[in-house]
């Protein structure tokens, strides 16, 4: 009978899955797109928002510059794209900007890009999540006050629906990704519609003015006003990221895998693109004001009357009128759909949820990489192992942790998170590219064949263009998001970078001293002495003399500690009582000390006779309840941990199962660590 604990997890994973059912889990392209694309698909609804944001420092005048900003970011994402398609098919494996990097520049970089990416995957799901309960408070007044609550929840949902597996979480993901893109490109169609027959009312925070911060000193002519197009620039890039998570996934596609992986690339590339320009041209259709809810909203004037901030995105004006800021989709949701409220709340719906769903592509992206990593030495190993549904299960928790933390700590705000976002991505984007250049300048000094040789040459051009966009981009980022944040990113792709090196050296010195065979480890011992630990003369005692017995050794003695003489005679006198076979030794204590008196009896054994091998026997309960360790066992755990470092001693646990522990065992049915792996589990035929 399964114990509870094991119908919990059924519950929420599902049954184990065989090996050879790992082909049953690949995606055809209509839940790939919902799987790999619903970030860079997501992102389109906090873009905007950062574009206003940023160009609001200006003034109101600055919003004209908007559309600039979308056609200069979405030439960035289509460039983008483009030379990912060069990627997926040159490098199919899944590896992505990591292995590219590895292979065509180095392990430095390769490492470089994958800090960045596991940094950029964690930030995805904490600020996706951020941005899709900051969207879902527009229609959910409860949530007001409770988002990183509310944050946090979402996030361990999302990771218990891809603990159950890659397929699973896209078919569940796939109607609301699409109910999204109805809805955005839906609400632009009507809205465009409206504008050019004069009938789209303004949006809510049209009838206020924005006047210039005031440590905004001259024009946009000028080099702060250069500076300022710069940053809000990087800002919507943000719509870039997610970009890099097909090329990591290709592995899940369904054959032709590349082929399949390059068609998705340009789907959300096209799709992405069409949301963006057109949720930025009808803003700007609508005069969207929009400043930052953190700091700026008492700048919003009406009436020539300057507001005061009562809380995050809300303001009061001297005439009693109060107004909540809401995001730019919420806003233009409302105005285009004024007539019909099932339109706007559908539109609100589609996006909050996308938003979380978003989370569900660095949920797919990072597991990969760091089974990558982990497989390749940089990583512990178990992250290389997959769960009950083949779902690398270990990067998947460790994910939502990270992302729990972020949420925590920045309260859920994506003003705050933003500006540590993106830099991660655009490393990899950038080196990348540089990677495939050279990829394509090895190929190009053997080929021989013109056809060949002239879509080598293409592919490299596409890729040189990628690599100066996106390089010229992560220099923006840089300048202008370090102060604001980006630094802690920075500084963790830089732990994670270090942290890796050290894990991959732990591991090769640790191949290298066992790998080393001498004829020394050849031989045999001269001799075996046994010893056997007794407290008492009870049961588990006696099994223990009578296994230590059956191996034969070249000397067996019974070793008892003289905590307590009247116990200690007691013991001596049962043990001659019973006539056994095997001598008892009594080592003195007098600070009625266990462990050291046996660590100190067992080093004299190696040092008066260095070849002989040392096997202690120690007694220990099974038990059956975590409460019940606490009661027992505690000297056999401080024993056995301490001559686990003595050489040439061994450490045999004898154990004596109480009837606390009858049926535990069922418990401790699954699999081991990596047996699913290596296809050993058999769960899955039960």
């Amino acid at each position: 009978m399964p114990s509870s604990g094991r119908l919990l997890k059924r519950l929420l994973i599902g049954r184990a899955m065989r090996s050879d059912r790992l082909g049953d889990t690949l995606l055809p392209k209509r839940l790939a797109l919902p799987v790999f694309a619903s970030d860079a698909l997501s992102s389109v609804a906090y873009a905007p928002d950062e574009v206003f944001i940023t160009l609001s420092v200006a003034g109101l005048s600055a919003y004209a510059f908007s559309w600039k900003i979308g056609i200069a970011v979405a030439l960035v994402m289509l460039t983008i794209v483009a030379s990912y398609r060069q990627n997926v098919h040159a490098y199919p494996s899944g590896g992505g900007d990591y292995e590219v990097a590895t292979v065509n520049v180095g392990s430095f970089a390769g490492l470089t890009v994958a800090s960045a990416l596991l940094v950029d995957y964690v930030l995805t799901v904490a600020v996706s999540v951020s941005s899709g309960v900051q969207n879902a408070s527009s229609a959910l007044s409860f949530v007001n006050g409770h988002e990183a609550i509310t944050a946090v929840c979402l996030v361990i949902l999302l990771a218990a629906m891809n603990l159950r597996g890659v397929r699973e979480s896209g078919t569940a993901f796939a109607i609301p990704t699409y109910c999204f893109m109805v809805a955005i490109v839906g609400m632009t169609i009507w809205g465009l519609i409206r504008a050019a027959t004069g009938s789209l009312p303004m949006v809510e925070s049209a009838r206020f003015d924005v006047p210039a911060e005031h440590t905004f000193v001259g024009g946009l002519g000028t080099a702060a006003g250069m500076f300022l197009l710069l940053r809000t620039f990087s800002s919507g890039c943000a719509a870039l990221t997610g970009v890099e998570a097909i090329s990591n996934g290709v592995p899940a596609f369904q054959k032709p895998k590349s082929k399949n992986a390059a068609t998705t690339l340009l789907l959300m590339g096209t799709i992405a693109v069409t949301m963006l320009l057109g949720i930025i041209t009808l803003a700007s259709k609508a005069h969207m004001r929009y400043v930052d809810p953190d700091s700026d909203m008492a700048r919003l004037t009406l009436g020539g009357q300057h507001g005061t901030q009562i809380g995050p995105g809300a303001v009061r004006f001297p005439n009693g009128y109060e107004y909540d800021q809401q995001t730019i989709i919420g806003q233009l949701a409302r105005a285009v759909f004024d007539h019909f409220p099932p339109a706007f709340y559908f539109t609100i719906a589609a996006t909050g949820i996308i938003l979380i769903l978003a989370a569900n592509t660095a949920f797919n992206g990072f597991p990969v990489l760091a089974s990558i990593l982990a497989k390749d030495g940089y990583l512990p190993r178990q992250l290389h192992n997959r769960g009950d549904r083949l779902a690398f299960s270990n990067g998947i928790v460790i994910l939502a942790v990270g992302a729990i933390i972020l949420i925590v700590a920045f309260d859920a705000q994506v003003s705050r998170l933003i500006q540590l976002y993106i830099v991660g991505v655009f490393v990899s984007f950038t080196t990348s590219q540089v990677g495939m250049i050279r990829h394509w300048n090895r190929l190009l000094r053997v080929e021989r064949d013109s056809a060949t040789r002239g879509r080598m040459m293409r592919s490299r051009l596409i890729n040189g263009l990628g690599a100066t966009m996106s390089g010229t981009v992560l220099i923006v980022v840089l300048v202008t998001k370090f102060a604001k944040g980006a630094w802690i990113a920075i500084a963790a792709m830089a732990f994670l970078f270090v942290m890796m090196r050290a894990i991959r050296t732990h591991y090769l010195r640790v191949s290298d001293e066992i790998r080393a065979v001498e004829d020394t480890d050849q031989l045999l011992p001269s001799r075996v002495h046994a010893i056997v630990l007794v407290s008492k003369l009870h049961k588990p005692a006696l099994r223990a003399l009578a296994y230590a017995r059956a191996t034969r050794p070249s000397i067996l003695e019974a070793v008892t500690v003289d905590v307590d003489p009247e116990d200690t005679a007691a013991l001596q006198e049962e043990w001659d009582r019973r006539n056994l076979p095997v001598p008892l030794k009594t080592l003195g204590s007098p600070f009625r000390e266990i462990t050291r008196p046996v660590i100190a009896y067992v080093k004299s054994l190696r040092t008066d006779n260095p070849r002989d091998l040392v096997v202690v026997y120690i007694p220990q309960y099974v038990l059956g309840h975590w409460w019940e360790q606490i009661l027992h066992n505690q000297s056999a755990l401080r024993i056995r941990a301490r001559l686990m470092f003595t050489p040439g001693v061994m450490v045999s646990t004898v154990p004596w199962q109480l009837q606390s522990s009858a049926g535990a065992e069922l418990r401790y049915a699954g699999p081991a660590p990596g047996d699913v792996r290596r296809g050993e589990d058999r769960r899955g035929e039960e």
